[in-house]
């Protein structure tokens, strides 16, 4: 990088903070970004955890800030577009949904502060220096996705103990490619065979699905990712339709009809991303906001998904729920 270029980064990063907090003092209107892969019908739960949060820490829309919604609807490629829309509109901070719209975001700018709100790794994906120190404009929450896949394969394991081959779904990202590599290693010290299923979009559902059964694996992992999220509706009528005991990431794949799911509470993580713009909006700079991560994780299960595979579940793992949907 050019010395000049490297001051003028620098210094956008030294102003943004106290530039907010002057609009805050002055009376103006704030105006938020929301940047999300999905669509605002699916993620409206978790999008909405976040606004009450901000409405609990004093920031009424309509009063003192507003808020720009851009949703690419499960097409990756828009991203782009849509962050450079929000930093066209001058929004002071930007809330970004996972890897890719932070990502985007941060290609947009380097001087606009940047939330994230959920997302594997950030070091790993070089969005940030250090999860202590972020040292540029984004900070946020992760969902410390790369982490619990040995977690989940135990739970499969409690609940088919008999399965020696189990299917591993996952994006064609960089972020789900190390999470799966994790996920590899974990697998080795079991022993169980893992069926690795790389996937470029939901229109090669069917087609990793036929592969889960041409190799008769006993069960599916699904790994973390907007695009799945999307369409979790479908995996999980999917694994139903193939009898696959499938363990997801998050809560709302078992609302949706899947079996099992370990990790973060999504809608957390959004209520905390609002207390990282709380911070910002009075003056904080997010290269001095460490980056959280979860520090509890929800174990959920759907009974009537269990009947329908014809299992039984050890009462080991229905006394850990944290919510048993019947």
């Amino acid at each position: 990088m050019r010395r000049r270029d490297f001051l003028a980064l620098l210094g956008g990063a030294l102003v943004a903070g106290p530039r907010i907090a002057d609009a805050q003092r002055s009376g103006k209107i704030v105006r938020i970004g929301f940047l999300d892969t999905g669509s605002l019908s699916e993620r409206q739960r978790l999008w909405e955890a976040l606004r009450q949060r901000l409405r609990e820490l004093g920031y009424i829309e309509g009063e003192n800030i507003t808020i720009e919604f851009r949703f690419a609807d499960g097409k990756q490629e828009r991203l782009p577009d849509l962050a450079a829309e929000l930093v066209g509109r001058k929004v002071d901070v930007i809330v970004a949904a996972g890897n890719n719209a932070t990502r985007a975001a941060k290609q947009a700018t380097n001087t606009i502060p940047i939330v994230m709100a959920t997302g594997g790794d950030p070091v790993l994906m070089g969005l940030v220096a250090s999860l202590a120190r972020p040292g540029g404009n984004v900070t946020g929450v992760t969902t410390l996705s790369t982490a619990l896949g040995a977690k989940r394969l135990e739970l499969l394991r409690e609940v088919v103990p008999k399965v020696s081959r189990i299917a591993l779904l996952y994006p064609a990202s960089q972020a789900a490619v190390l999470a799966a590599q994790e996920t590899q290693k974990a697998a080795e010290q079991l022993p169980v065979t893992l069926q690795h299923l790389s996937v470029r979009g939901p229109n090669e559902f069917d087609g990793a699905f036929a592969a889960i059964a041409k190799e008769r694996a006993g069960a599916l992992m699904v790994e973390p990712s907007p695009a799945f999220f999307t369409e979790r509706k479908r995996l999980a009528d999917l694994a139903m339709k193939h009898r696959l005991p499938t363990v997801f990431s998050a809560k709302e794949y078992v609302l949706a009809g899947g079996l099992i799911a370990y990790g973060s509470d999504l809608a957390d993580g959004f209520r905390r991303a609002a207390i990282f713009v709380d911070k910002i909006l009075k003056g904080a700079r997010p290269a001095d906001l460490p980056v959280e991560q979860p520090t509890t994780f929800e174990l959920v299960i759907n009974l009537k998904t269990a009947k329908a595979l014809g299992l039984t579940l050890p009462q080991s793992i229905l006394l850990r729920a944290d919510e048993v949907i019947e």
